[in-house]
């Protein structure tokens, strides 16, 4: 293929790719299926799709348009040459409120039309679920629809003119009357108007095979609207004319509870004659706990509207009152009703993981019936699965008869594959009985293009294939989709992956060990891929920040998936193609719970890391910011703090620092502080213990919480932010909340099994490797096998805290300090309490105010030695500062601020740790306003290394710059991680603060 990557390369305007990457990223769409394409063109304009056009007819080479590459069914994968529409071709070109229309290029985003015509109060009506990253080219393939299509239609509904080229090179015009009808078209339409007329079922989601009953003449003789659902095998759109529609000024939305999803599918053809926007069905398979939805196992999402609010909330009430339904909700609060959404809309992926976490795969995602026959067909659907032994959780379009669904098939054994491919066919024997159509809304595909003689006979699949010819005589245009079909079991993208578990560092709990079901969770639904900000999410801020495939999860989850098969990517984890992609990665674990199928790319970054770099050279910021708790503790033994901090602030030297440690020239290098953490709280405690001995001697009870915790050391707190620690000591002390020093530490204090104090003594076996540390720089940077050490060593320290019953301090406590051996405390005379504690053993808590390092606790340590139950004991006993706050002083009331705060929820709290605990707290204390969402783009070390300083700044600038730049005078800026605080101050000048020194601040001016 030189000869065709040369010629495109002189021919085309826009990019060209033959590399290893660029093939890579377009293998697979959101299918079960996978092709390798030759290249990869992203052409400019309508001039560069001709270009493409003339070599590939010129060297017989297949085209395949994609867009989103959100497609189910297979037809956006190819093995010849693919047009990626996303990067150039993505424009709106006009929009005309006063005819409703706009004029859109294939690559355009639906939110972006979606954006453009708010403000003149309209909408595209089709909104598929994958609405913010989809694109319109796409949609016009596939016809698609979305959850508005009881109201809207689909998108063939939208569509007034299409501009179009043909694989010969023809440009047309597509309209109604003919308009831009290829030769021959007519004839044969007019050679076979019997067929056309009685051979396509009356159905609002019939999607499959090809639209010829458009092209009669009683509806028009539509081109435009017969080639929409061709799935690019008649021509290659490069432009399109689309109707708007008014969008309603208020909504409501009517949530109706029944007792399973067949009473449901029964009761949604009912609901149309009210007239809803919406008419959608969900299972409780597919539902949170937490979503606060009315009782009943299944539910409809009925959407209203109106020219008012109270309009609209008295339709949806009509609606809940005329359902017969177990339970039912009207929510008109605007966020309740987007978080409802946001789990329909996540089901697309949530739907691919079972209850038991086993795996489920698209194929028969959408097909559709008549709206009155929903109930019956999923009966007999239910029945079909039960038949085969297999599981999957419908939902969707109920309210146009269109299931959604993902079925636990086995397609990784050649009997699991010949299950799947006899369930397919007796599958599409039972949706032709009940009058349905094999596609609802994405297309056939390879998925169901051969079964359609099942659904319209031989002779209009025939005619299908003349048609095809009309258009495409020579074959160009994604064969094998419509006609011609490839068979529904070959070229399955997981046949190419290795068949028994890599050997791997994580343990991978949730994907059964094995490293390959942790990169087949992704399923290219492609959430990673929206731009827009909506709500607190964080995933993928590197995507947002350069827009291209391989720096979202997908991409790099596709690349991994490469690496796996070894024909494409060839040299495995020595992989550069893999590494390049995943260099950008900051490691924010925002996939972790954005994605809907909960991809971990941080881990498998370090995964990678780890095999890439074993025996090996690694870069400099390894060492440097990879190991930083040994440098910052070095520092601290040979107390040279001052001295380094003097050296940085000399140019040349930080100059010379920077380069040989790998860091960004354009950053500077954070101060030490002068005394750390640790010794604050050694010499404040030395001071505590004489007045408890005092205490002690003098016969009384010392004055000790009666609730302690042990506060974590973490790196940042100890030794660049101990402001942060000190803070929380005197917030948790204020609150009732006792702070004790981890092993390792000069003091120990001793409780007894009770929470007790015994006494106090010092530590005589510590040493320079008594630091508990979570081992954050050695992950994120993948030094596995240190990070490993490291967290083996801290679970030793830790080991009696975390036996249960946790342990009492011996009888014969060390003697270092006179009077405190074998101390007996005094029994408290208002202690009238008899009750027996002994089968209530004390459970020490672990406060990590970092949350980067809170989250490594809870989730890698775990993950990373999965066989030592001391790591998931201590990880269930990890708590944050408010989350320490809300479970040991419940009653406790903060000091009230009354501000405004701006600022950033750290992206691991968001992502492992969750925030409600912290937004309590700060509304207990009158702190207002919401945090901003996604990442600071420092990221630990990602923005400090050589090469990061840009796409950091891009980070920073999405959502964390703008929301303080706005900010009234007078605002808190609250970012609770050190990365958040350390990127507020070098890009904005600005100092940001934790929120236990805002609380503490509050205390000593309530004191003063």
């Amino acid at each position: 293929m030189v000869d065709v990557e040369a010629e495109l390369r002189g021919a085309v305007r826009g990019e060209v790719g033959f590399d290893v990457t660029s093939r890579a990223l377009v293998t697979m769409d959101a299918s079960n299926y996978r092709r390798v394409p030759v290249g990869v063109v992203a052409p400019r304009d309508a001039d560069d799709v001709a270009a493409v056009l003339e070599v590939a007819r010129a060297h017989g080479v297949p085209v395949v348009a994609r867009g989103g590459g959100t497609s189910i069914a297979g037809q956006a994968t190819g093995t010849g040459l693919v047009l990626d529409f996303t990067r150039h071709m993505n424009r709106v070109l006009d929009l005309d409120p006063a005819t409703r229309t706009a004029v859109v290029q294939p690559g355009l985003v639906l939110d972006r039309l979606q954006e453009a015509a708010a403000p003149h109060g309209l909408r595209f009506g089709p909104d598929p679920a994958t609405h913010s990253r989809c694109t319109l080219g796409g949609m016009i393939g596939n016809n698609s629809c979305g959850s508005h299509s009881v109201a809207w239609g689909t998108t063939a509904d939208s569509v007034r003119e299409l501009s179009v080229l043909t694989a010969r090179g023809q440009r047309l015009r597509l309209g109604q009357g003919w308009a831009g009808a290829p030769d021959g078209l007519r004839a044969l339409v007019e050679g076979d108007l019997a067929r056309l007329r009685t051979g396509f079922p009356d159905l609002p989601r019939r999607i499959s095979g090809y639209a010829l009953d458009a092209l009669l003449p009683e509806k028009g003789a539509d081109v435009a609207r017969s080639f929409c659902g061709s799935e690019g095998t008649l021509g290659i759109l490069t432009e399109a004319v689309v109707r708007l529609v008014e969008s309603p000024r208020a909504r409501a939305l009517a949530v109706l509870g029944y007792g399973d999803e067949g009473a449901a599918a029964e009761a949604a053809a009912g609901l149309l004659p009210f007239g809803p926007l919406t008419v959608e069905g969900m299972a409780a398979d597919l539902v949170p706990p937490s979503a606060g939805l009315p009782r009943g196992g299944a539910w409809l999402f009925v959407e209203t509207g109106g020219e008012t609010a109270a309009e609209a909330r008295a339709r949806a009430e009509a609606i809940a009152a005329a359902a017969d339904t177990v339970d039912a909700l009207v929510v008109t609060d605007p966020a309740g009703q987007r978080a409802l959404w946001r789990i329909r809309e996540d089901a697309s992926g949530t739907a691919t993981r079972m209850p038991d976490g086993s795996e489920a795969w698209p194929g028969w995602e959408d097909c559709a019936v008549p709206p009155a026959r929903l109930g019956a067909y999923l009966r007999d659907f239910r029945g079909l699965l039960s038949a085969y032994g297999l599981r999957g959780t419908p939902y969707g379009h109920f309210g146009d008869g269109c299931i959604h669904v993902r079925i636990d098939f086995d397609l990784l054994t050649e009997a699991g594959v010949a299950r799947f491919r006899s369930f397919s066919e007796e599958l599409a024997d039972l949706v032709v009985a009940h009058g349905g159509s094999l596609s609802g809304e994405h297309g056939d595909g390879q998925a169901r293009a051969e079964l359609l003689p099942a659904m319209y006979g031989a002779e209009t699949v025939a005619l299908f294939e003349r048609a095809k010819g009309v258009w495409d005589p020579d074959d160009l245009l994604n064969p094998g989709m419509l006609v011609r079909p490839a068979p529904l079991d070959t070229n399955l993208r997981f046949a190419v992956l290795p068949r028994e578990p890599v050997d791997v560092a994580f343990g991978y709990p949730s994907d059964g060990g094995d490293f390959a079901a942790a990169v087949r969770r992704c399923v290219g639904v492609a959430k990673c891929r929206t731009t827009s900000v909506s709500g607190p999410s964080v995933m993928c801020p590197s995507f947002r920040a350069t827009g291209e495939e391989e720096h979202s999860t997908r991409g790099r989850a596709r690349l991994l998936h490469e690496m796996l098969a070894g024909d494409l990517v060839t040299d495995g984890w020595r992989s550069t193609e893999v590494r390049d992609a995943l260099d950008l990665c900051l490691s924010c674990k925002g996939c972790r719970s954005d994605c809907p199928v909960g991809v971990d790319m941080a881990t498998y970054k370090a995964e990678f890391l780890h095999h890439h770099y074993a025996d090996r050279r690694r870069p400099a910021a390894h060492y440097s910011m990879g190991r930083l708790p040994v440098w910052l503790r070095l520092v601290e033994r040979t107390r040279t703090a001052r001295l380094v901090n003097a050296l940085a602030s000399v140019r040349p030297l930080a100059a010379l620092a920077r380069r040989l440690g790998g860091i960004a020239p354009e950053r500077t290098i954070p101060r030490l502080a002068t005394e750390t953490f640790g010794r604050w709280q050694r010499r404040r405690q030395r001071e505590r213990v004489r007045g408890w001995t005092a205490d002690l001697r003098a016969g009384r009870r010392p004055d000790v919480p009666a609730q302690r915790v042990f506060l974590w050391p973490d790196t940042f707190t100890e030794y660049l932010s101990p402001s942060v620690g000190r803070a929380a000591v005197r917030v948790l002390e204020a609150a009732g909340v006792g702070v004790t020093e981890l092993p390792g530490r000069r003091w120990q204090v001793h409780l007894s099994e009770e929470g007790e104090l015994r006494g106090v003594s010092m530590n005589p076996w510590r040493s320079r490797r008594t630091r508990v540390c979570c081992g954050l720089t050695y992950l994120s940077t993948g030094q596995l096998d240190r990070a490993r050490a490291v967290l083996r060593h801290t679970l030793d320290l830790l080991e009696p805290f975390l036996l249960e019953p946790f342990l009492p301090a011996p009888d014969d406590l060390p003697d270092d300090l006179p009077g405190v051996d074998a101390l007996d405390v005094p029994d408290d005379p208002d202690d009238t309490d008899d009750t027996d504690d002994t089968d209530d053993p004390v459970v020490p808590l672990f406060v990590v105010l970092e949350p980067s390092c809170a989250a490594a606790l809870r989730t890698d340590l775990p993950e990373l030695l999965p066989d030592d139950p001391r790591a998931a004991r201590l990880a269930g006993l990890v708590v944050t500062f408010a989350e320490a706050l809300e479970r040991l002083a419940p009653d406790w009331r903060p000091p009230r601020l009354d501000r405004p705060v701006t600022g950033q929820t750290h992206c691991h709290q968001h992502a492992v740790l969750g925030d409600a605990p912290d937004r309590r707290l700060r509304e207990a204390a009158g702190l207002t306003g919401d945090l901003a969402g996604g990442c600071c783009g420092l990221a630990g070390n990602f923005g400090f290394e050589k090469g990061h300083f840009e796409v950091s700044q891009a980070c920073a600038e999405e959502q964390l710059l703008p929301a303080v730049r706005d900010a009234d005078p007078g605002t808190l800026i609250l970012a609770d991680g050190f990365s958040c605080r350390t990127q507020l101050e070098q890009l904005a000048g600005v100092r940001g603060r934790h929120l236990a020194e805002v609380l503490a601040e509050a205390l000593d001016g309530e004191a003063e």
